[in-house]
C-alpha cells in the first residue's frame, strides 16, 4: 500500500490559516477558501445541475504526516481516502481529497464511506451538529501534483486550496478543496 493519493506525488505545504492573513490571497481566492457553506452548493448555484463528481481515488490508507496530525491519528491508523473533481460537462472545477478516520464513520447516521458520486458537501452539511474546527491554505506548485492529475485536471499554473478540519458528533474529519481556474474567474 504505498499509494497514499491520486492528486499528490508528495504532500503539499499548508500554512495554518490566521485571522487577518486573508489580504495576502487573491480576491478571487478569498471568495472561496473564507465560503462557509458547501462549495459544491455553490458550484450548482452558478453552474446548475450539470456539476457532477468523477471518483479518482477511494480506499483505506494511511494519511500524510501533516493529515494524520490533524486528525490526531496514531502512525500507522488508516483513514478512508477520497479523492474527487466536480466538474461541468468534463471542465474541471474542484479537486477534493477528504480523508475520513473510522470512528467519524462509525458516528455518522449517514454512511460516509459509501458516497459514490454523491458529493461530501450534500451529506455533511445537512448534519445539524457539524463544526468546523481549523483551515489551513495553501499554493501548490505544478510539480506537486502527480503528471495524471495535471493532465486531468489542466494544472499548468499553481493552484490556491484550503484544508478544513470538520467535527461529526466531535470526530473529526478532514476535507482540501483546490480551485481550479474555471471557477475562480466567477
Amino acid at each position: 500500500m504505498t499509494t497514499k493519493s491520486y492528486l499528490f506525488s508528495h504532500e503539499p505545504d499548508w500554512h495554518e490559516h490566521r485571522r487577518g492573513s486573508h489580504h495576502h490571497l487573491p480576491q478571487a481566492v478569498q471568495s472561496w477558501a473564507y465560503e462557509a457553506g458547501s462549495l459544491t452548493q455553490r458550484l450548482r448555484d452558478y453552474y446548475g445541475n450539470e456539476v457532477t463528481v468523477s471518483i479518482l481515488f477511494h480506499q483505506w490508507r494511511t494519511p500524510f504526516l501533516s493529515e494524520r496530525r490533524q486528525l490526531q491519528l496514531p502512525p500507522h491508523r488508516h483513514g478512508l481516502t477520497r479523492e474527487v473533481m466536480l466538474h461541468k460537462n468534463g471542465k474541471p472545477l474542484l479537486l477534493a481529497r477528504t480523508i475520513i478516520p473510522e470512528e467519524t464513520i462509525k458516528v455518522a447516521h449517514r454512511n460516509l464511506s459509501h458516497l459514490g458520486t454523491r458529493p461530501l458537501g450534500e451529506v455533511i452539511f445537512s448534519y445539524p451538529d457539524l463544526e468546523r474546527i481549523t483551515m489551513d491554505l495553501t499554493l501548490i506548485k505544478p510539480s506537486t501534483w502527480t503528471s495524471t492529475a495535471q493532465q486531468n485536471a489542466n494544472i499548468a499554473e499553481p493552484i490556491w486550496g484550503r484544508r478544513t478540519v470538520y467535527a461529526i458528533q466531535k470526530r473529526p474529519m478532514l476535507v482540501s478543496e483546490f480551485f481550479l481556474p474555471e471557477i475562480l474567474a466567477h
